[in-house]
């Protein structure tokens, strides 16, 4: 038996919905990784050397020992956004990004870049030891 070349109404094979190279064509993951580099872009400008040995990272969601609460653990927003991971034993540095917590609370596009952006620079100043204000003095705005 041959393969079929063309559906039951005789339309042929459907075909991408976009062309590969504009931006409707990228699924909601590939969208997401775009915002975290165009954040960690930002970051670099200022911070090219402190951040030359960190390897960014996104995650769908927490692991589940981010998600206990305890005594230690409780905060005002128990769902973590990203973590920072510093330096161990010859292995990277590691920022990583949680993409569904922040889809989750974000309305739109342009707030979710800002979220985005604001948990960017609250795990990278975690890591340097710094506020989030020196790492990005337009972080409060």
């Amino acid at each position: 038996m041959t393969p079929r070349r063309r559906d039951r109404h005789g339309r042929g094979m459907r075909g991408p919905l976009a062309p590969s190279h504009v931006p409707i064509a990228k699924s909601r993951g590939e969208r997401f990784d775009d915002l975290v580099l165009d954040a960690v872009d930002r970051l670099r400008v200022r911070w090219s050397k402190e951040l030359a040995s960190v390897d960014f990272g996104v995650e769908e969601v927490p692991p589940v020992a981010e998600l206990i609460d305890g005594p230690a653990r409780l905060t005002s927003d128990p769902i973590p956004f990203g973590r920072a991971e510093p330096a161990v034993r010859g292995e990277a540095a590691m920022v990583v990004v949680y993409r569904r917590p922040l889809e989750a609370r974000a309305r739109d596009r342009e707030s979710l870049a800002a979220l985005v952006h604001t948990v960017v620079v609250e795990q990278v100043s975690t890591l340097l030891g710094l506020t989030p204000e020196q790492v990005d003095p337009g972080y409060d705005e």
